[in-house]
């Protein structure tokens, strides 16, 4: 019963992990369109909150909760290669996550020198991350 229980927070931590991960980039593209000072700072502020108050801590439940699934059935290592394939991809993501906090704070320093049509590109990554993890978790395809 613990188990599903992991299971359940780790989809509801994911959720709100992707959330953020698709709006922060989208607040990105409209921070680099803004022009007057007082729209930086409120997009500064949003960019922020969303990356601390909740990327972050859903970051770190996803990672907690899937970690004490895998402690719970250690057997997927040795037959689960799609599992392998999986945690690959969320090395990549956290990696993602990370370059959206470092903008992030280029962006608090009022430093960006990307466009908005970056950003629009920049955006669609965690997508293509999403729909391959869920394929490998649903169709579990090796």
């Amino acid at each position: 019963m613990l188990y599903l229980w992991l299971k359940a927070l780790h989809v509801v931590a994911i959720v709100c992990w992707f959330a953020g991960l698709f709006y922060l980039p989208r607040l990105f593209v409209y921070h680099a369109m803004s022009e007057d000072q007082l729209s930086r700072e409120r997009f500064q502020t949003m960019e922020r909150k969303l990356y601390r108050g909740i990327m972050m801590p859903s970051m770190i439940a996803t990672l907690l909760f899937g970690i004490g699934m895998i402690a719970m059935n250690p057997g997927l290592f040795a037959t689960g290669g799609w599992l392998h394939a999986k945690l690959t991809l969320v090395i990549v993501l956290i990696g993602y996550h990370h370059l959206c906090g470092a903008q992030l704070k280029r962006f608090a320093r009022d430093q960006n020198n990307r466009s908005h049509v970056f950003y629009r590109w920049f955006n669609e990554f965690p997508v293509l991350l999403l729909l391959a993890i869920v394929i490998l978790v649903v169709v579990k395809p090796f």
